[in-house]
Order: structure tokens, then C-alpha cells, then sequence
């Protein structure tokens, strides 16, 4: 059973008006991610045998495509799933949310040019062992202890405190507290090329992808302006571009030497 079917159409209706509780729902209601043990297990709902079967197949297909008309995901993704250029990463984003992004594609839920094609070259059971793969693999982004926002961080407010003049919750209340991902339907958002995020946030503003759980992106992506978005991704940039160990109570140690 979902964290959510208890709830009546009414009463989640109005808790889709007060991000607080919706966001903490969210947050708490799926296991937070293992970021030292990335492996499919932890994030998939698939059996741990048959995970390590499928994604074995799934790497097969990463690494050489299905000819003609799947190229193969390293390509644009790196070698280790690692995110290239205006390609965001996937290695250790979790298998429910790869799974139902391929199947977005698919099926023309989510709309793009690149991705289209491939979904669409790919069976149920070979989109499900890509993911099972992907989600498998080591992430760089690691939750960290992220220090309180400066008073003239933009992207840090957004990111842990949100803006609720205009309703706009805190990104860690569903990413994690460093856009690490929580569970396996939040994915991680730190590290994420600007130009995509900002052309996720358009696309969700379009209509063109789903709004993921509960309807919230869509509403949420327009409330930001591409000003915010930058502002975001300059933050989680430099939140990972420290040492992990480099936050407030390791510094406060370095000091006391």
C-alpha cells in the first residue's frame, strides 16, 4: 500500500495548499538513500536476486545500445553514469524514478527528442533493467551536513529554506538536505547541469513531463524564474564542490587546533 491512499480526495487536496506537511509527508515517507552502498537493492522494490539479474542485462544495453535505433546511454551519460555536459547524471538515482522516467518517454508523457526514440526502442523489461543498472552505481553526490544559507544566498534559501512568501518549499524537504535523493522516487538535483534543470522546469511548466508525486513540480516550476534555477545549481555546485568531511562541526575542529 502507498504512504498516500489513506487520505481522502479532499483531505489531500488540501494538503497540496500547505507544502510544509505535503513535503514532510514526502520526505519521511520513503527511506532515505544509502549513499555509501548506492546499490539497486536499496533503492529498487525489485528483489535483490533478480535486481542483480536484470541489471546485469541493463548494463549490456548501456554500454552497447540496441542497434539501430537505441544508442548506447554511456554516449551522452559517461562511462559511470556520471552525467556529461548538458547530460545529467544517473548513476544511483533510484530505480523507481529511472523506471518511470523511461516509461514517461515512452509512452509521450514526458516529452523529448533524444529520449523519445530510445524509450520507445526498448521493451517494458529492458527499460526496467536500465534503470536497475543505472541505479546501481556509485553517485557523487553524498549527503553532507549543508551549512545555514548566507543572507544574500538565493540558491541556498531555496534549497533548505524555500520561499514561502509565494509557496515554494524547501528543495531538501524531498531532495535531501544536499539534493542527495531520497528513496527511490526523489531523485538527486545537485550536480545538475544548469541548461537542464532549467529545461526541466520549463518542460514541467509546459505540460511536457509528468509532475511527479502528488502534482507538486508542476506547480512548483511555475514559481520559479530561470534566475532561480541558476541560483539553485550555483549552490548545490558549491555545497559538493567541498571535501564531505568540510562541514560546520569538522571546520569548528580544524579550529580548536
Amino acid at each position: 500500500m502507498t504512504p498516500f491512499l489513506f487520505f481522502r480526495p479532499t483531505v489531500r487536496t488540501a494538503l497540496r495548499r500547505h507544502w510544509v506537511p505535503v513535503a514532510l509527508l514526502l520526505a519521511l515517507s520513503y527511506p532515505a538513500a544509502n549513499a555509501d552502498e548506492p546499490t539497486t537493492a536499496t533503492k529498487s522494490p525489485v528483489p535483490a536476486a533478480a535486481a542483480r539479474g536484470i541489471a546485469k542485462a541493463g548494463e549490456q544495453l548501456a554500454r552497447a545500445g540496441k542497434p539501430p535505433s537505441v544508442t548506447a546511454c554511456v554516449s551522452c551519460h559517461g562511462a559511470k553514469g556520471e552525467g556529461m555536459a548538458a547530460f545529467p547524471p544517473l548513476a544511483g538515482t533510484g530505480f523507481g524514478y529511472l523506471l518511470a522516467q523511461l516509461d514517461a518517454f515512452a509512452d509521450d508523457r514526458r516529452q523529448n527528442a533524444v529520449m523519445g526514440p530510445i524509450a520507445k526502442g526498448l521493451s517494458p523489461e529492458e527499460r526496467a533493467s536500465t534503470a536497475a543498472y543505472f541505479s546501481g552505481l556509485p553517485t557523487r553526490v553524498r549527503p553532507i551536513a549543508a551549512p545555514p544559507p548566507a543572507a544574500n544566498d538565493a540558491g541556498g534559501w531555496l534549497a533548505q529554506r524555500g520561499r514561502w512568501a509565494d509557496q515554494l518549499p524547501a528543495c531538501a524537504q524531498c531532495h535531501g538536505t544536499a539534493g542527495e535523493g531520497v528513496g527511490s522516487q526523489f531523485p538527486p538535483i545537485a550536480l545538475l547541469p544548469t541548461d537542464y534543470l532549467q529545461a526541466q522546469i520549463q518542460a514541467w511548466k509546459d505540460g511536457t513531463r509528468p509532475p511527479g508525486p502528488l502534482g507538486v513540480m508542476r506547480d512548483i516550476a511555475r514559481k520559479l524564474s530561470t534566475e532561480d534555477v541558476q541560483a539553485l545549481s550555483a549552490y548545490y555546485a558549491q555545497l559538493h564542490a567541498k571535501p564531505a568531511s568540510a562541514t560546520p562541526a569538522s571546520q569548528a575542529r580544524q579550529g580548536a587546533k
